[in-house]
């Protein structure tokens, strides 16, 4: 099937470039390595070079790159994914997120703390927004 068929919720939110990325490499992925997860974890892979999850959808990041240990190491790698969230930008910007995610107590997280809340709301958001459709 046609990534653009089965496009996630999250990005049928976000700009057309970041749709555009994710079916791109979704269906080279299918050509690949056929149809299922794997094609869903490299296309996301892809976008998470060049986006962040934020709320309930994706946005183009300042500096390509990847996004967490996992997306940084590979397939082999035991890190875990940070679900979107650009781990490797600066305790700033996730500031930054986290006050537009208004996340309560913000200023007083680590890096860490940070990314695991933006998270939580992350989730939140996004299952907010599936009910509401």
């Amino acid at each position: 099937m046609p990534a653009s068929e089965e496009l996630p919720s999250t990005l049928e939110r976000s700009e057309k470039h970041a749709q555009a990325l994710w079916s791109k490499a979704h269906d080279s992925a299918v050509k690949e390595y056929g149809e299922g997860e794997r094609a869903h974890r490299t296309a996301f892979s892809a976008l998470k070079h060049e986006y962040e999850k934020v709320g309930d959808h994706w946005e183009r990041k300042a500096h390509n790159g990847p996004s967490d240990r996992k997306a940084a190491g590979g397939r082999d790698t035991k890190a875990s994914t940070q679900e979107g969230v650009d781990a490797n930008a600066s305790k700033s910007h996730l500031l930054d997120v986290a006050k537009r995610l208004d996340i309560s107590g913000r200023t007083r997280m680590t890096k860490d703390e940070l990314v695991d809340e933006i998270k939580k709301a992350n989730r939140r958001e996004s299952a907010a927004a599936r009910k509401k459709k």
